[in-house]
């Protein structure tokens, strides 16, 4: 494992006040965090320059951050600032088992591409409270993690932690508000991409939120996966390596979830569970699907063509559903409405576009009783279990053994 060098190294414990911390050195962190236990107020660190000679150390082992903990640092930053001008330059860096970043009323920014704001790998823990953080370059998501995973938690407000305010936005293309590789939780923050889709989960990982304002803009023409799907969250397996392969989770209450273009939510060779409480959603593409859960065509390397389907749990607890839902025929999703939850859209299975092997239990819905599905269209479903409220609205459903069913 190569992290590079360091222009500033704490490896003992102590605090430190208003200290200013910077770096122009290739492969070389403004400041570095190794083992120690250590307070820093009021401080500021930049890293103006420099190159890394090798951008997956960068991504991986935080080499060129402007922050790096690790070898088990327990590091809490307060009311400090942190920018960062280089390529792969990390604003706040995590790394490895044992290894603990908490950041508080911070400001980080970053302006060059592969240039996270707050990264954490190797099974690293990041819990940020009350900052804000803004990146502007491309593959530069604002809460990120890599190979390796970790815990990450933004908070501010709920549980037993008070704080006022906090906003994460990313203005690069390709740069999720939050890409997750670890199991990541964000509370009552304001969540922006202005040119990317909001939320992406690779693998066996999750992202857990409350009460959040999320906003995503993905561009069709320069996002390296537009070719694939347009969409404002992703729950996929890319068989990089950098992800675990099993069950993707999402889990959503409260707060909001805008979309600019494409599908609300699409999920490709993976399995994934996704459970959506009291979120109000707006897809502000007419076009777009509000699930779309399908193969891909494996340009990407995710999978093989025709057998790269998903597999998807969605719960709707006391949610309002708007849109259509379509399963390509190498997927499977098994839908439930609860609570008080109202659907109104159509479900279709539709052909795998490359070709592949249908399989069984393509689209299996229930809804439950004090639940409305409002029908907008035809649908075709495998199975159908419904103990509240159908509006067929002149439209029909169909099952699997072709039993075709009316209002």
């Amino acid at each position: 494992m190569d992290q590079g060098s360091s222009a500033n190294t704490v490896s003992e414990n102590g605090s430190y006040t208003g200290n200013s911390y910077t770096s122009v050195g290739d492969n070389e962190n403004a400041l570095r965090i190794d083992g120690a236990t250590a307070d820093f107020d009021g401080i500021t660190v930049d890293k103006s320059a420099g190159a890394t000679s090798n951008a997956e150390n960068g991504d991986f082992y935080g080499v060129n951050a402007a922050i790096l903990a690790t070898g088990g640092a327990t590091v809490t930053i307060k009311n400090s600032t942190v920018t960062s001008a280089a390529r792969n330059g990390n604003g706040v860096f995590s790394y490895g088992k044992g290894t603990t970043v908490n950041i508080y009323g911070t400001r980080i920014t970053t302006s060059a591409d592969n240039s996270g704001g707050i990264q954490t790998t190797g099974g690293g823990t990041t819990n940020a409270y009350d900052h804000t953080v803004s990146t502007s370059g491309n593959s530069s998501a604002a809460i990120r993690s890599d190979r390796g995973g970790g815990t990450v938690l933004s908070d501010r407000g709920g549980g037993s932690v008070t704080v006022n305010g906090g906003s994460y936005t990313s203005a690069g293309y390709n740069s999720p508000a939050v890409y997750s590789t670890a199991s990541i939780t964000v509370k009552n923050a304001l969540l922006t991409a202005a040119n990317s889709e909001a939320l992406v989960i690779e693998g066996k990982n999750s992202i857990t939120l409350e009460g959040c304002t999320v906003f995503g803009n993905m561009s069709a023409e320069k996002s390296s996966s537009g070719d694939i799907n347009v969409h404002n969250i992703m729950l996929y397996q890319s068989m990089s390596g950098d992800a675990d392969v099993g069950t993707s989770s999402l889990t959503v209450t409260g707060g909001t979830l805008t979309g600019s273009s494409g599908d609300m939510i699409f999920v490709t060779n993976t399995n994934a569970v996704i459970r959506m409480s009291g979120v109000a959603v707006e897809n502000k593409d007419g076009t777009g699907a509000f699930l779309r859960v399908a193969g891909n065509n494996a340009s990407h390397g995710w999978g093989t063509a025709g057998k790269n389907g998903a597999e998807v749990t969605f719960t709707a607890d006391a949610q309002t559903v708007d849109g259509d839902i379509i399963v390509d025929s190498i997927s499977t999703l098994d839908l439930t409405l609860e609570n008080g939850s109202v659907f109104t859209g159509a479900v279709n299975i539709v052909s795998n576009a490359e070709g592949g092997t249908a399989v069984a239990d393509n689209a299996m819905v229930t809804v439950g009783a004090g639940c409305t599905w409002n029908l907008t269209g035809d649908c075709t479903v495998t199975s159908l279990t419904n103990n509240g409220t159908i509006n067929f609205g002149g439209h029909t459903v169909t099952l699997a053994n072709g039993t075709v069913l009316r209002g």
